[in-house]
């Protein structure tokens, strides 16, 4: 079972900060991940001796692409400039390839670029990639990592410059469940009245993200 972080600390004595569970038990470190060996195994190796790369975690939501992306820019540790696929137009690559030109941040060794659902980027910037991507004209100490639950919408030429990483669900069910069970120990400090964990996860078809989403309803409504 993947190894949990603590409650929340108060930033202010005195006062309470709740939290959605799915930010509050949110991965911060790569081995933190319920599954996803082989993701963890690439991440842990690529944030050890870091080089220029572009990766594409596919998969469907909820299997922890885009939180595993910046479990990476923290090991690092990286500059992180995410990238929402509405605004992954030819301006904001333009504009995120120039800044990368630049040392990273103080502190930061890298950059990473983060551009989520990139199978709905505008073509435009798709192709601005292309050229962006190849070994002649990549950002020095740049990782870029794309997300997409499919790769219907992005060109062959495109994805022949990735390096394709991808995200499974399957037979992670018994460490899902187990890391409900946990949530639920460290909300309510019991297992009385608790739910089927092992039933929600199969219900949400063993997306974590989803079945933690589940057990916030069942601790509102116990």
């Amino acid at each position: 079972m993947s190894q949990l972080f603590g409650t929340v600390s108060d930033p202010q004595p005195g006062f309470d900060f709740p939290q959605q569970l799915t930010e509050k038990y949110s991965p911060r470190a790569i081995a933190d991940f319920v599954g996803l060996d082989k993701p963890k195994k690439l991440a842990s190796k690529l944030v050890a001796k870091p080089f220029p790369c572009a990766l594409l975690f596919i998969g469907p939501s909820g299997t922890g692409k885009t939180t595993l992306a910046l479990a990476m820019a923290r090991a690092i540790p990286a500059e992180i400039h995410h990238i929402p696929s509405q605004e992954c137009n030819l301006e904001t690559i333009e504009r995120v390839r120039k800044t990368c030109q630049y040392v990273p941040m103080e502190g930061c060794r890298y950059h990473l670029v983060l551009v989520d659902e990139a199978d709905r980027m505008t073509d435009a910037a798709q192709v601005s990639l292309l050229s962006k991507l190849d070994s002649t004209n990549f950002p020095p100490n740049t990782i870029f990592v794309f997300t997409a639950n499919n790769s219907d919408r992005l060109e062959a030429r495109f994805l022949s410059r990735l390096i394709t990483v991808e995200f499974s669900s399957y037979g992670i069910a018994k460490d899902a469940a187990a890391l409900l069970e946990s949530i639920w120990m460290q909300e309510t400090g019991s297992l009385a009245n608790a739910p089927n964990f092992a039933r929600i996860v199969k219900d949400a078809n063993n997306n974590v993200r989803e079945s933690i989403m589940a057990l916030q309803r069942e601790l509102l409504l116990a």
